[in-house]
């Protein structure tokens, strides 16, 4: 689970540190790196491992095949998804198309999202949290936890 928000800078390569927790959070998995794509509601780009990733591409697949349901969801996420492996700090390498889609110059704000993680322009990110505590506060949301799983033996 990605929880938190950090902020790295990028140096003159596109090179950005993933944080510690986020890297921790991926060590099982066999491809060590995660998966970045550029998401389809925020100004923002979407990273998770591969893992999740298989998790999206089946509720994918649950869709009528051909349909622009399928088709969108596919090409938006699938189709611009882009394996990042770490180097050996940590970093990952960005595309620039990702970077000129999350505004990224010199800064990345990596922000928790429990099995996903968004990466930011850090002033866009402090912007999108104001707001969507904003609407929270104004909306009266709530949330009501789950019953933890009751095991048998």
């Amino acid at each position: 689970m990605f929880i938190g928000t950090f902020e790295n800078k990028i140096d003159r390569k596109g090179r950005v540190s993933v944080p510690y927790p986020f890297r921790q959070a991926l060590g099982t998995q066999a491809f060590n790196g995660i998966v970045a794509f550029a998401s389809y509601r925020d100004e923002a780009i979407e990273a998770c491992g591969y893992d999740f990733l298989e998790r999206i591409n089946d509720s994918i697949e649950t869709l009528d095949l051909f349909s622009k349901a399928q088709d969108d969801l596919a090409t938006s996420i699938l189709g611009s998804s882009r394996p990042l492996p770490f180097d050996t700090e940590g970093r990952i390498n960005m595309p620039q198309e990702l970077m000129e889609r999350a505004g990224l110059t010199d800064g990345a704000a990596f922000v928790g999202k429990g099995p996903i993680f968004q990466i930011w322009e850090p002033g866009a990110l402090r912007q999108h949290m104001e707001e969507a505590r904003a609407r929270a506060k104004a909306e009266g949301r709530s949330l009501s936890l789950r019953k933890p799983a009751v095991i048998t033996p």
